[in-house]
């Protein structure tokens, strides 16, 4: 099984921006947990972030035919990405939404996510374990090759 961990704008900050919203673990922390979660479940796991949309969505695209699922936390291109959408209804690509913090509690506008609407799934405030949490749910729901 292969896994696309895809992160959006901002997320290479973690640790500086806002450590009480996202934490104090970095963007290196991350992917190290990330990596270590992968070997453990045996499964393959490519890790991107991209502060551009149009970067995502290439990766997106480019993942067809390649990869076995997504996990994505757009950032806050959640709330502003319909091209995100599209992507990922495009490729047909199992998706899981991750969201550090708790969105659902936080600003107004951070109540609307598009990209909700391709995902099998949806994890918000549980932290950088949320990413685990995902490749667990798609190594569990995914058949294997």
């Amino acid at each position: 099984m292969r896994i696309l961990v895809l992160n959006g704008p901002n997320i290479n900050m973690l640790g500086i921006r806002e450590p009480d919203v996202y934490g104090a673990q970095t963007y290196e922390t991350l992917c190290q947990r990330v990596l270590e979660h992968a070997a453990a479940l045996g499964v393959e796991v490519e890790l991107y972030q991209s502060n551009h949309e149009g970067d995502l969505v290439d990766r997106i695209q480019a993942a067809y035919g390649q990869i076995d699922g997504i996990v994505i936390n757009p950032g806050a291109y959640t709330h502003t990405s319909i091209a995100l959408l599209d992507a990922v209804k495009a490729v047909s690509i199992p998706a899981v939404e991750v969201h550090i913090s708790r969105v659902e509690e936080r600003e107004a506008f951070r109540q609307v996510s598009y990209i909700r609407a391709a995902c099998v799934k949806t994890i918000t405030g549980h932290g950088i374990d949320g990413y685990l949490e995902a490749m667990d749910y798609l190594q569990e729901a995914l058949p294997c090759d």
